[in-house]
């Protein structure tokens, strides 16, 4: 549709309506993505077979056959938008790919041992802006990322401890900064294990160097991660090891320290846990994808903003471009604060260049 469309059509709807066959595509798809998860893990939002010690049902020979044509078609859908993506988006739009929010920063992503691209099970890499990296167990986050707290947000912020720079939130030279999500999964890995998906990893790298920094490229690395799990999909179902019935031990409660951590869309999460003797929560630390992302998107917004707006002179055009660098990041800040009355407070203030308000808005 373009940034500077209009709103009322500048979305879901609107597209669907400029393009029926790929919207119905769009729909399809995301209905046979649901009913997988629905199949596989009880409930197509906030799955429940995941429990202490595994997974609380083994999968049928009969939903195997369910679920694989689901997974192919998948498939063959993530071909076809990666594909369109490429021919007719990200050729027209290069220019704001290029300009709009990109910022320098470092990455944190988790790859295996040998270097590939990995969400669920394996070792993080901590990417410098310089492109060099240290990787680290998951349960020694703490060795390698601070969090910090200011007066004036309701989220921390994380920084790498040994850069030898410590935090600093100044827009203009901040300091132990990283980003993670799809484009930090890109940069940190060196390889994908998919054959599609490694194919236009090649493509993806070549074109944009290691690290990218190309903020709205996180749009990109997206439909790269799409088509490597829909491949990884069709994989995993075709192992006969896929309806094994041994897919859970007992856990017992007792008092330990315990630290998780997997790729979840919007970044890296981390869950550490700390519990007594009867297994019960005494203590815990969460650091999710937004909150590592934090820092990176006040980054992107003053950039997009400094370069858009000039003069105090603005349109809806503009702010829509302030507001893709915000989401390309795909934040969830519900998720990400730490507040417990529920209302959060915003102001947006345009200010020129000697620091004078020219506008302001409220919720």
């Amino acid at each position: 549709m373009g940034p500077g469309a209009d709103y009322k059509v500048r979305n879901v709807i609107g597209i669907a309506q400029a393009n029926p066959e790929i919207g119905k595509a769009v729909v399809r798809n995301r209905h046979l993505g649901s009913k997988i998860l629905s199949i596989v893990s009880g409930k197509s939002i906030h799955p429940v077979t995941s429990v202490p010690g595994g997974f609380s049902k083994p999968l049928t020979e009969s939903q195997r056959q369910t679920v694989l044509p689901m997974a192919n078609e998948i498939l063959e859908f993530s071909k076809f938008a990666m594909k369109y993506a490429k021919e007719n988006i990200f050729p027209k739009y290069m220019d704001a790919i290029k300009t709009i929010g990109t910022i320098n920063t470092g990455f944190l992503g988790t790859v295996t041992e040998d270097g590939a691209f990995e969400t669920y099970d394996g070792k993080l890499r901590l990417m410098k802006p310089d492109g060099s990296f240290q990787d680290f167990a998951y349960d020694k986050y703490k060795d390698f990322i601070g969090e910090k707290v200011l007066p004036w947000t309701y989220m921390k912020f994380p920084y790498a401890k040994n850069w030898g720079e410590g935090f600093d939130m100044n827009l203009d030279a901040p300091k132990g900064i990283y980003r993670t999500n799809t484009l930090a999964r890109m940069n940190v890995a060196d390889k994908m294990s998919t054959p599609l998906a490694q194919a236009e990893f090649e493509e993806f790298r070549k074109a944009f160097g290691r690290p990218a920094q190309h903020t709205l490229l996180y749009n990109y690395a997206r439909l790269i991660e799409l088509l490597h799990h829909a491949e990884l999909a069709v994989d995993l179902l075709n192992d006969p090891e896929i309806t094994a019935k041994d897919t859970w031990v007992e856990a017992t409660p007792r008092a330990a320290t315990g630290v998780g951590c997997v790729e979840a869309p919007r970044g890296t999460l981390i869950h550490e846990y700390e519990t007594d003797e009867k297994g019960l929560i005494k203590k815990a630390n969460l650091i999710v994808g937004t909150t590592h992302n934090n820092a990176p998107i006040n980054m992107s917004v003053k950039q997009a903003a400094t370069m858009l707006i000039k003069n105090g002179a603005y349109d809806e055009e503009m702010l829509n471009k302030v507001e893709m660098a915000v989401r390309a990041y795909d934040p969830c800040l519900s998720c990400a604060t730490h507040n417990l009355d529920g209302s959060i407070a915003i102001k947006i203030e345009i200010t020129d260049a000697k620091g004078n308000i020219v506008a302001e808005m409220r919720n």
